[in-house]
């Protein structure tokens, strides 16, 4: 039989200044008299829990209500968004974004060092040193004396045990270097998280699926890839392997992929190269992504803007899209598809549209198909998003109260 166990005082302080703490981060600067109104709680309790939140440097009176009267109960209680900063990195490889935030999310400085892919040779063999020197002088520009956290998207498998970052023939010897010079160099935890995933926390936070529980985002970019979500968890598998979809076997690529290669498998009909393989045949513009965008995404842009032209492209497209969407509905019955990467956002409802009308002649699984909203910054903004609740939940306490 199990025995129901009575807070003690210490967890019941814990829980009300975590739920305390988690509205002045969502709603602002609010009044104490706000505070009682929305937690429920006495005013000797909220009193005491306002000076000890003071005390800790969590929170600071910011101002004054003005439609109240003057004195203790017109002041305005806020986080000090400077207690803590933290930093998100996108790490692709045509090269690297880095942003750095404050306690409460908000970017307050940013920086992009970018690659040739194209190059052989690489970056210069100091590329890791470098990001780590730009990241630490954003920070200073910030105004932060060090990093609590900072989260890094990279493609790849993500160890979910030891967070190491394993190596595949698209992986750049380079993503594996910047992430063990970020740990070697910085005082605070680095989290290490596959960029699909990232994406997928944005879209689920901030983005399509802010109203889903359930949902798998396909991870439309240089590569491919999926965030599967249940029941309001991301879901990364023994290995870190969920979502690997650009393994799949599907017909039409000619060959198999392999350990080491997803040559062969999904990547390899919707991939950044198989796209702009595809928009040649059409007769569409591929540009060299020098005009600020990746090839396959001004491809796709491309014929969503010219109309009856592009739509025997986006046709083609929305058949292949569809036959990994069709494997993702079929076997996790997310109930919603989210198309993101730049591929997916390039072609928005068009794309959608036609991946979902495929889709429901594929799978007898009712699935809704949506395109991502959370933008060209998804992995930066899940890698801020992951960051923030790391360091909410060592300065808030790491008490769960969903």
């Amino acid at each position: 039989m199990t025995t129901a166990r009575t807070a003690t005082p210490s967890t019941a302080r814990a829980i009300n200044d975590r739920l305390a703490l988690d509205l002045l981060l969502g709603q602002g600067p609010l009044t104490a008299t706000e505070l009682r109104t929305l937690t429920g709680l006495s005013r000797p309790t909220i009193a005491d829990l306002l000076e000890r939140l003071q005390r800790g440097g969590l929170v600071a009176i910011v101002g004054e209500r003005g439609e109240q009267r003057r004195g203790p109960n017109a002041r305005l209680y806020g986080l000090r968004a400077d207690r803590a900063h933290l930093a998100g990195i996108d790490v692709r490889t045509v090269g690297v974004t880095l942003t750095v935030a404050d306690l409460t999310g908000r970017t307050l400085a940013g920086a992009a060092l970018p690659v040739d892919p194209a190059d052989p040779a690489g970056p210069p063999p100091d590329f890791a040193d470098q990001v780590l020197r730009t990241l630490l002088a954003t920070a200073r520009e910030a105004g932060a004396r060090e990093l609590h956290t900072v989260a890094v998207g990279a493609p790849g498998l993500v160890d979910p045990v030891g967070g190491a970052l394993s190596t595949t023939s698209r992986l750049h010897h380079w993503h594996a270097e910047l992430v063990a010079a970020l740990r070697a160099g910085l005082t605070g935890q680095v989290l290490l998280e596959n960029e699909a995933n990232l994406a997928g926390i944005a879209e689920h936070r901030l983005g399509a699926a802010t109203d889903r529980d359930t949902f798998v985002l396909l991870w439309l970019g240089h590569g491919t890839g999926a965030a599967v979500v249940l029941d309001g968890r991301l879901r990364r598998g023994s290995s870190g392997g969920t979502g690997e979809i650009g393994f799949l076997p599907v017909p039409g690529t000619g060959s198999l992929p392999h350990l080491n290669s997803c040559d062969g498998g999904f990547h390899s009909l919707a991939g950044s190269p198989a796209v702009c393989a595809l928009a040649r045949a059409h007769g569409l513009p591929v540009g060299d992504g020098a005009g600020g965008g990746p090839p396959a995404e001004a491809a796709v842009l491309a014929a969503v803007a010219a109309g009856p032209v592009g739509e025997p492209f986006l046709d083609e497209l929305a058949d292949r899209v569809a036959l990994g969407a069709s494997a993702v509905s079929v076997i996790l019955d997310p109930g919603c598809v989210v198309l993101g990467g730049e591929v997916g956002r390039a072609g928005g409802a068009a794309l959608a549209e036609r991946v979902a009308a495929r889709l429901a002649r594929l799978s007898p699984l009712r699935t809704e198909v949506r395109a991502g909203t959370a933008g060209g910054g998804a992995v930066l903004s899940g890698a801020v998003l992951t960051a923030s609740d790391a360091v909410r939940r060592d300065l808030f306490g790491g008490l769960d109260l969903g």
